[in-house]
């Protein structure tokens, strides 16, 4: 079983590629999996449009259902852009803050914001109202963070909703493909998926000429981080089933991490 302080971060040795033996070290491939983390600070200075090139290449060559790449890619370096996405998020997010943020209300009209919320938008838009993206808009909303963590670099992730199967799934593998591309030249990226907030305006649509079939999906940025912060982090240990027996037998059970 591989366990998180088999391989140390700082390691000077790295395995061969295509090759497996009993606590070999990380080969090139796991290490960068292993050592990626999201970044939230960027340096100011773009990226070379050849390594987004290289990033994008990576993600064309990701699997998807069928081979039918149900996914179109747009690249945003201009500063303005960016700037005004941020401040339609801001505005979007203050708006649901200020109908639905009952955390912050006090007597009455906690209790009928809060009965609202969770009849209304909470009760069917629950992952987008989760604890932890709800934080971040009351964050947001008093202008103690960003949306977009001032990357000189956005990739937007379309979805073409006439893929075969699960086309959500296609995209997450691309956009891995592109954050661990990023990673292995030294680059940082982080996933944001609040681009959703910008949807409601038509602009943006307009903007990056967004119509049926493809749907805004996801979108990650890119930069040069400001530190680096790559580096092996604890992770929660996962129950892990083995069904290695015969039909009558039961799973054996592994924690993974350990």
């Amino acid at each position: 079983m591989v366990k998180q302080t088999d391989t140390p971060a700082g390691q000077s040795e790295l395995a061969p590629l295509g090759q497996y033996y009993e606590w070999m070290p990380w080969n090139p491939v796991e290490k960068v999996i292993m050592e990626r983390r999201s970044t939230r600070r960027y340096k100011k200075e773009p990226l070379p449009d050849g390594m987004i090139r290289r990033i994008l290449e990576a993600a064309r060559f990701a699997p998807s259902t069928g081979n039918q790449q149900p996914w179109k890619f747009i690249v945003i370096k201009s500063p303005e852009i960016i700037a005004e996405m941020e401040k339609d998020a801001l505005w979007f997010t203050r708006l649901l803050v200020s109908l639905y943020g009952y955390t912050s209300f006090k007597g009455l009209r906690r209790w009928l914001t809060k009965i609202l919320a969770k009849s209304t938008v909470m009760r069917f838009m629950s992952n987008m109202f989760h604890p932890v993206p709800y934080f971040v808009y009351t964050v947001a909303a008093q202008d103690k963070t960003t949306y977009f963590h001032n990357a000189p670099v956005m990739i937007l992730l379309l979805e073409d909703q006439r893929g075969v199967s699960t086309p959500s799934v296609d995209i997450g593998v691309a956009g891995e493909h592109m954050v661990l591309a990023a990673h292995s030249m030294g680059a940082a990226a982080c996933w944001v998926g609040f681009i959703k907030l910008i949807t409601y305006f038509p602009k943006w649509k307009k903007k990056f000429g967004i119509k049926y079939p493809y749907k805004l999906r996801e979108s990650i940025v890119f930069g040069w981080p400001s530190p680096k912060a790559d580096g092996i982090v604890p992770r929660e240990v996962q129950t892990v089933q083995w069904f290695d027996g015969g039909m009558d037998d039961l799973p054996r059970l592994e924690r993974q991490g350990e």
